[in-house]
């Protein structure tokens, strides 16, 4: 059992708020953050957007907040998911310029389904054309009522490039969570949430925690899902080591035996063994029930089958994702999933984190056709190298969309081509000549569309098909032609090995590609 569940006689105390600051993608919230921080969060993001989520930890009046930062872009809605359930009170970020947007009413759903208090910031208000009013009617119109607007959502306009404001944000902060009274207890073993994972080449991997509850030591022993790790480098936000860590604060583990899961909880342990021993009881439970819901499933279906079409007829297009966290593979395999090629199914064969390297190159081989993409991660130079040598594709991409944007040309590109017949002209045969072999003389009149010399026909009696032939010479009034259109009358040479009689149908038709 985990130490983190022992019970200790003291009793818990207040502990700062963790603060999720959530809005639609350029409605000003890393510029907040960034304000408030003294850094410069925006320069370093790629095309001046957040693409993963940070933790910082801020001092305001002598009192802790610690604010979670997630992506605005519709991609990394999971991401603002994940930031929403391991928050304590939310920021909605809207533009006094611009009002409610798409990702505004994602993030707001977000904040209500993890049932967080919330205040609604309103961003850029040193624009000159911000306007309080009518973000607030904006805001009214999709149900969030705010203060002095029918209802009792605080709400706080702010600049964060001027910095106006922003206090009073802060106050606020400050004050819901003494309204709302946090606490934790911090003399019992920590419980954490992890909240992002990735991989270096040279630290290997580590993930950033919130401590829920409980002190986090440097020397015991952090369990996440299947993962271990020992606790010798703890840093704070600041990339700081640490050797303990209370509740509320962010922290960045480094030596994790695996990537530990996104989004889980983790517990401590003051030895190995206990910690070890924990994953083997977790794994043996996942075992049982993994049995019981297999039993479960329904019939089994093709690999690579699509409602609608047979396996044979769909293109499959193996993937190999890599990325620097586990939020930008979320947010990959979102955009992914957006994608619908007709007779292209795209499949996610492996996804982790890190840069590229040659054991993806080699999975590439082994699959023909399978493509490696890179997102925010390099190339290893080595696995470069493997790869040209073996035709192996790979891309790599520092926005989200230009990623998805190239995949989907890759994709139309891969459909299968399927060859289908077009009707282009029906003829019924009014009299039978004379034959020679497998040449018919025939006269018709065309009802549909138009017959044309060399065309490819089906011959058709009572609706069904019974041969196929070419229409060797045409001709209207004893002159040859080259075609001959709807309501008149013909003479033609068929070519078929099956009699034509008067009251069948010819189908003149050609073949398309698509």
């Amino acid at each position: 059992m985990s130490q983190s569940s022992a019970q200790n006689s003291s009793s818990p105390t207040a502990r700062p708020p963790v603060v999720v600051v959530m809005g639609h993608v350029d409605h000003g919230k890393s510029t907040l953050l960034d304000y408030i921080r003294q850094t410069n969060v925006v320069d370093k993001e790629v095309g001046g957007i957040t693409q993963k989520m940070s933790a910082y930890e801020v001092l305001h009046n002598g009192q802790h907040i610690t604010f979670l930062d997630t992506p605005g872009h519709e991609s990394f809605n999971a991401i603002r998911s994940r930031g929403a359930n391991a928050a304590d009170i939310a920021v909605l970020v809207v533009s006094a310029e611009d009002g409610v947007k798409p990702q505004t009413l994602d993030a707001y759903r977000a904040i209500k389904a993890s049932a967080l208090p919330f205040i609604v910031g309103v961003s850029k208000i040193d624009k000159p054309n911000a306007n309080l009013e009518r973000t607030k009617l904006t805001l009214a119109e999709n149900e969030i009522y705010v203060e002095g607007y029918g209802g009792t959502i605080p709400f706080v306009p702010f600049s964060g490039k001027t910095g106006q404001g922003v206090d009073d944000l802060l106050d606020m902060l400050l004050l819901t969570a003494e309204v709302e009274g946090f606490k934790a207890n911090p003399h019992v073993p920590a419980e954490c949430l992890v909240i992002e994972a990735n991989r270096d080449k040279v630290r290997g991997i580590s993930a950033t925690l919130i401590v829920k509850n409980g002190t986090l030591k440097s020397g015991s022993y952090l369990v996440a899902g299947n993962a271990l790790s020992p606790v010798r480098i703890m840093e704070n936000f600041a990339g700081k080591v640490i050797k303990e860590a209370g509740p509320s604060m962010p922290v960045r583990i480094v030596g994790w035996d695996i990537q530990p899961e996104v989004g889980g909880m983790c517990f401590t342990f003051s030895n190995k063994k206990d910690a070890e021993k924990y994953i083997e009881e977790e794994q043996r439970k996942a075992h049982d029930q993994n049995l019981k819901n297999n039993a479960k499933k329904g019939p089994y279906t093709p690999y690579g089958a699509m409602d609608g079409f047979s396996a044979d007829e769909v293109s499959i297009v193996p993937l190999i994702i890599k990325a620097d966290t586990s939020g930008s593979i979320e947010a990959v395999k979102y955009e992914i999933s957006k994608i619908k090629i007709e007779r292209v199914n795209l499949r996610i064969v492996q996804a982790s984190i890190g840069d590229i390297g040659e054991n993806e190159v080699k999975g590439a081989i082994g699959v023909p056709g399978t493509l490696i993409l890179g997102f925010t991660v390099k190339i290893d130079p080595a696995a470069k190298r493997f790869a040209e040598q073996h035709g192996v594709n790979i891309q790599t991409f520092d926005i989200i969309y230009k990623l998805t944007e190239w995949l989907a040309n890759e994709a139309k590109d891969r459909a299968p081509k399927i060859q289908v017949e077009e009707q282009k002209g029906v003829a019924k045969i009014l009299k039978f000549f004379s034959a020679v072999r497998d040449k018919q003389v025939i006269g018709a009149r065309v009802e549909s569309g138009t017959i044309s010399y060399n065309d490819e026909v089906k011959i058709m009696r009572r609706d069904n098909e019974i041969a196929r032939g070419r229409v060797r010479e045409l001709q209207q009034a004893k002159s040859k032609v080259g075609s001959v259109e709807e309501g008149k009358e013909f003479g033609a040479m068929i070519e078929s090995k099956i009699e034509i009689a008067p009251g069948d149908k010819i189908e003149a038709f050609h073949i398309i590609t698509k």
